[in-house]
């Protein structure tokens, strides 16, 4: 049911076609359509709402990627702020709703650990509290398993000035001078992760045999073409608009928040060619994982996949054990389970198709191995990473 009508200030830097903006802006609409209330794009409200409570403000609530200036008049006018700019000034003051950077960075990393890689390295921007926050989680999650990390930071602005591109370029080549192959690379940025697979085939390495990567937050026109794609993360900027107005809501309402902050867990890796492997040197396991990703879709078990590499099933499953650390049968289910999560992220098919899509066969089977692994059921999955 529609509540009172609102006016709203929406700050968020909308010149710049990033999905942390755009992305925010279409969740907050949502929030707005089903509330009834207006917003208005003002990316100079600072100047719109008045210096003295004398003076009407002209909205209700604002949402931005909050300067200390914006934040110290609305708390001066007593107009409710939700920030959504993890890099701001008042980050940890204001009421506000983030993307959870730190459980993106570890995912990033399980992602690659996952691949058989040992040989890890980062690239990121310092100042930038998200890559920041991303990236020391990536390189603690890489420290906990006992691998090294090779951390790299640029500048943000790498690409203002021809001196600033010449340092920025000879960073990357330092940093890639130290890389040990075959190793898998988390860069901060979408650009950036182009710029860095032009920079290995320079040197005639191959992406993803030696160099596997994952990058920035799913830019899909930079992430998509050319060949090879990029494995990126998609954060769910949506549904931080979407909460950032809800959490507004509730400030408006004279309501008591229980968390200032809001952490929106991403929504989870979209895998392409650039990570689409597994490192092993046993030329048998190799066929073996290649077949199992070929065929997941399927109702395939251990018997299909030996069948296929025509080899005995007690053979390649001791293989596995001894390689992998793990039977065959829990390999399928990992991958099944990964296309399983895209599905119901990326899609709004029903359950019972994305299982028989999967190889699960039943929605009962995928429904019961979500509960055993993740400890929530496909739906809850679902939502969790959605509106």
């Amino acid at each position: 049911m529609a509540g009172t009508t609102r006016r709203v200030a929406l700050v968020l830097e909308l010149n710049w076609a990033y999905k942390r903006h755009a992305s925010v802006y279409a969740g907050t609409q949502q929030y707005f359509d089903e509330q009834g209330w207006e917003s208005v794009i003002d990316e100079y409200a600072l100047a719109s709402l008045p210096p003295r409570r004398r003076t009407a403000s002209p909205y209700d609530g604002v949402i931005a990627r909050a300067t200390k200036s914006l934040a110290l008049r609305c708390e001066k006018l007593q107009v409710p702020l939700v920030n959504v700019w993890s890099s701001s000034p008042l980050r940890d003051e204001l009421p506000s709703v983030y993307p959870d950077y730190q459980a993106s960075g570890r995912l990033r990393a399980e992602h690659l650990l996952a691949r058989g890689l040992r040989n890890f390295a980062v690239l990121g921007t310092r100042r930038d509290s998200a890559d920041y926050l991303e990236l020391h989680s990536f390189a603690e999650t890489i420290r906990a398993k006992g691998y090294a990390c090779e951390v790299a930071w640029m500048s943000r602005l790498f690409s203002d000035s021809l001196p600033q591109w010449r340092t920025f370029n000879q960073i990357i080549t330092a940093w890639m001078d130290q890389w040990e192959l075959p190793i898998g690379t988390f860069v901060g940025a979408d650009s950036v992760g182009r710029i860095v697979v032009q920079k290995c085939k320079e040197r005639g390495w191959r992406v993803p045999e030696d160099v596997a990567m994952i990058a920035g937050r799913n830019e899909e026109t930079l992430c998509e073409s050319p060949s090879p794609s990029i494995t990126s993360m998609e954060m769910g900027y949506e549904r931080v608009g979407y909460e950032a107005a809800r959490h507004l809501h509730r400030l408006m309402n004279g309501e008591q928040l229980p968390r200032n902050t809001v952490y929106i867990p991403p929504q989870g890796l979209v895998v392409r060619e650039s990570t689409d492997f597994h490192i092993t040197e046993d030329d048998l396991i190799a066929a073996a994982l290649s077949f199992i990703a070929s065929n997941s879709h399927r109702r395939i078990g251990q018997d299909d996949v030996a069948r296929a590499l025509s080899v005995e099933t007690r053979t390649l499953q001791n293989r596995f054990r001894k390689i992998l650390n793990q039977p065959i049968a829990a390999t399928i289910r990992r991958v099944r389970l990964e296309r399983a999560k895209r599905e119901l992220v990326q899609s709004n098919r029903s359950l019972k198709n994305i299982a028989r899509d999967t190889g699960f066969g039943s929605a009962m089977r995928m429904y019961d191995l979500f509960k055993r692994e993740l400890g929530m059921t496909p739906t809850q999955f679902r939502k969790q990473r959605r509106l």
